[in-house]
This record gives C-alpha cells, structure tokens and sequence, in this order.
C-alpha cells in the first residue's frame, strides 16, 4: 500500500503531548492500558510506534487520539500474533494524521462521492420553546418512514424537514426517545454529561470493560499454522463477518487488511448503505438468508470452519436462529466470537437500537461540543469516531482473543459496545482549541481501485508495518458476489 504524501507535520515517535492540551496523553500510553487490559504482554509496546502530532480534525474532544490508538492496538496485535506464527518479528506504525483521515470515510464511486444523509436524519429541536433537541436517523427507508408515521406524517421520500420539525413541537425530546424506541426505531434525545451520568445505563456502561474478552468454553490451543514467506500476519484466519453499516465492517476490512480471508454474509432482504463499497475492500462477500433451513446449514459449516465470528445484530437476534456465542463454540470449539452492541450487554437499555450519532447525542458528546464552541445547539463530532474507533477495537479484541487461545485454550467471547468506547474517549480529555483546527484536503491522500461497485476511490489504512505492508488483495465487491464458503 503506498505510502501517504505528508500534508502536516509530525513530531518525535511516542514524543509528549504537543501544546493543543497539557492533559493529553501519550497515545503509547493509552495503548498501553488497552494492551495490558487485554492480558498480553507489555514488551510487544515497544514494537508500536504512535508519533504525537498537530490536531487533524475540529473537535474538542481528541479523535484523532482515539482513533490513533484504537488503530494501533489492531496492527501491534497482528503482528504479535504473526510472530506467534513464525513470521517476521517487525514494528508497527500510525501517524495521527493517517489514523483521522481513515476515519472520515470519504469515497467516491466513478466520482461520485454517495451522500451521507437521508435528508430526515438530523437534529430537530423539540417543544414549544425548542430548548430540548432529539436526532432521527432515516438513513433506512424503514426507519424514516416509522419516524414520520410515528410524527403523524406521510411515510416516503415525498415528505420534508419543515414538516418534521413542525411535528415535533408537541413532544418533549425523551417522550419522542421512548415512544421511538417502543416502536423499534432509531432515535436519541440530546443529553449534556451531567444528565447522562445520572441514567441507569450509564452505570452499566461504567461496569463494563471498554474491550470485554470471556472465555466461554473448553478447547485445546489451535493449530499454529506457519507464516508464508513475506505473509501478512493473519494469513490462513477464517473470519466470518455478520456485520452491517459501520463499526463491524470497519473491524472486517482491518482484518483482512492484515491478511485474514474475510467472508461477509448479507441477508439479500436487508438493506445496505453505498459505504459498504468502501468496508468490503479485502472481503468476500455472500448471500445467505438464515429464515432458510438449507441456508441455516451452509452457515453450520461455514462457523465449523471459522477461526472468527464477527456480528452486530440486535441482541439474541442470532441466537434464535442458532448461531449464538455459545452455539459457535459448540459448532467450533476454539472460536472468537465478537459481539458488536450499542449501549452494552447490561443494563435497561442493552436491548436498544442506536447508530453511532444517536449514542454521540444520548451521552452527550453533542451538548459537550456545542458548549466548547459558545453554541446551544448540539454539535455532532467530525467524524463517526464511536464507530471507527469501536471497529479497531473490535479487531484487536479478536486477535487479542486468538492470542490467548493460542496459549490457553478455549472457545471466547469479546464484546464491544459504542457507548462504551464514548467514555474511554472522554477519558482521553478535551480541550476547546482543538475546535480550531482546519480539516485538511482530502483527496491527495485517496487510494483509487476497480471494485464490483465502479472506480473505487478511499482511504488507504493507517498502519504501517515495517515488513508485511497491509493491504487489501480482493476487490470490493457487491453483496452475494462470492459463494457461500471458505476459499
């Protein structure tokens, strides 16, 4: 993978904190309490390199850090685990730069850049006086139009903003929250810190560990499989990706970036967003409806054969067609199961639906903002960080995971969850400079590819490894391209 041209500067390898923040921390050290959480060794740290460097993204809050470390926690545990399998012991590297521009997700498809929004998604402000605010996210048809039935309105593509935010003048923002997550939707009211530190499921969360890896059943150690000569580190890994939007796909594409063979499994009834061009880079990509007895058994032998199993579904949503955590162990003793969940496994709200920009609002990120810069209105973070973030995450808990499978044994479940990832990111500071920051040009830094999708153009991964370049070596391409198995 070609190397990024340098836009801005960057300081000393694991240097201190520039001036943006006294209270930075050093991104070697905010790996380093994620690698020692994860139970693996600290003398791996000195293979990371983590350069401080200018603020690359407006914000208050330090995304650019978040997404520097979580990258570099993926990359220093692909190459532990292709030392473990006698491959080249080498160094990794992500420059702060590289790590926030992976994160804006800008593509093109033959030019055209996709819109982010449904034009419904938003902020609208609420009641009479408008001092309460709640986000819809209508990026699904059917999302949109229970929105709109549930505001009164007309469902379809034919209805406005204007009439939406006309509607929601007769609720309150955590009336309009309830009644949307009642009705399975997708909606959060804007909450500041204060207000979301008192909720139930902010305990909970609290309780959690931001990487969760349990050991859920009994296995020997798995195979060591040789390293091929000049092999990315995760040759020869089968990773079975269940995932859809965002954090999931982002943890697929990082693996198979470091050579993992990545199967990504779509249901042909379920709807998708045009960025999934850009997070089936390095995958196969198939089609299996698991309402169908013969698809439901060529998903047995697929997770018989899986090293790892990747899922964001709603809660339970697997398990009641069989392919549970505990179910994949019993399928294939030895596996990493990895659980994707918005708000944590715990607590009221473990069954609620969310996106990455209604936890930002629930948890109060956007009220923070605003307030940083001198605004009452709620102000969303530059980037989807809590998906970007959580995704890198999710990839080194995988392979964090097969590390300790390699050396205990066992079958293991490692769950993440977006709001979780919300509260390491604040405790990673803030400092209202950083909102002055200027966004660099993107375009120089794109990678362009041909793709089932048109002419790919996209971000290039962040991390750099000192033999084994990660790269993508299957095109993206649409989903039910690929058979449904293992290559």
């Amino acid at each position: 993978m070609a190397q990024h041209p340098s836009a801005l500067p960057q300081e000393a390898a694991n240097s201190p904190p520039s001036s943006q923040g006294s209270t930075a921390p050093r991104a070697i050290d905010a790996l380093a309490g994620i690698w020692a959480d994860a139970g693996l060794p600290s003398q791996a740290l000195a293979n990371a390199v983590l350069p401080d460097g200018p603020v690359v993204l407006p914000s208050s809050f330090r995304v650019d850090l978040a997404a520097q470390v979580s990258i570099g926690a993926a990359a220093l545990a692909a190459a532990e685990w292709g030392r473990l399998q006698r491959g080249p012991a080498q160094s990794v590297s992500v420059s702060r730069l590289d790590a926030a521009l992976e994160c804006t997700g800008l593509l093109s498809v033959d030019g055209r850049i996709p819109p982010t929004w449904d034009k419904i998604s938003g902020l609208y402000p609420c009641g009479q006086d408008g001092s309460q605010w709640v986000r819809i996210h209508a990026n699904f048809a059917h999302h949109r139009d229970g929105a709109l039935r549930l505001l009164g309105l007309a469902p379809g593509e034919q209805t406005e903003r204007e009439a939406v935010a006309d509607a929601l003048r007769a609720w309150s923002a955590k009336d309009f929250e309830e009644a949307a997550a009642r009705a399975g939707l997708v909606v959060a009211a804007a909450r500041d810190f204060t207000e979301w530190d008192a909720h139930p499921q902010a305990a909970a969360i609290a309780a959690l560990p931001l990487v969760s890896i349990e050991r859920i059943g009994d296995a020997p150690p798995r195979e060591i499989r040789p390293a091929k000569p000049d092999g990315r580190p995760l040759q020869g890994l089968r990773v079975l990706d269940l995932t859809r939007i965002l954090a999931g796909p982002v943890c697929g594409r990082t693996l198979a970036a470091y050579g993992a063979d990545v199967l990504l499994v779509n249901a042909p009834h379920l709807p998708n967003i045009e960025a999934i061009a850009d997070t089936s880079r390095g995958k196969l990509s198939c089609h299996l409806d698991l309402k169908r007895s013969d698809d439901q058994a060529t998903m047995t032998r697929l997770v018989g054969d899986a090293d790892v199993m990747v899922q964001g579904y709603r809660p339970g949503g697997l398990a009641d067609r069989g392919f549970g955590p505990e179910q994949a162990a019993r399928l294939s003793p030895g596996i990493v199961y990895v659980s994707l969940s918005a708000y944590g496994h715990h607590g009221p709200w473990a069954d609620r639906r969310g996106f990455d920009s209604l936890v930002q609002t629930a948890t109060g990120f956007n009220r923070a903002e605003a307030g940083a810069a001198g605004s009452g209105t709620p102000r969303a973070l530059p980037v989807q960080i809590l998906d970007y973030a959580t995704g890198f995450l999710m990839a080194f808990g995988a392979q964090a995971a097969l590390l300790r499978q390699a050396r205990e044994g066992g079958s293991w479940h490692v769950r993440l969850a977006l709001a979780r990832t919300g509260l390491w990111l604040r405790s990673l500071g803030s400092d209202a400079a950083g909102l002055a920051a200027v966004r660099p040009a993107l375009e120089p830094f794109l990678e362009t590819s041909d793709s089932g999708f048109g002419r790919l153009a996209a971000m290039p991964h962040a991390a750099r490894f000192s033999h084994t370049p990660a790269q993508w070596t299957r095109p993206s391409m649409p989903p039910g391209s690929h058979p449904a198995r293992w290559p």
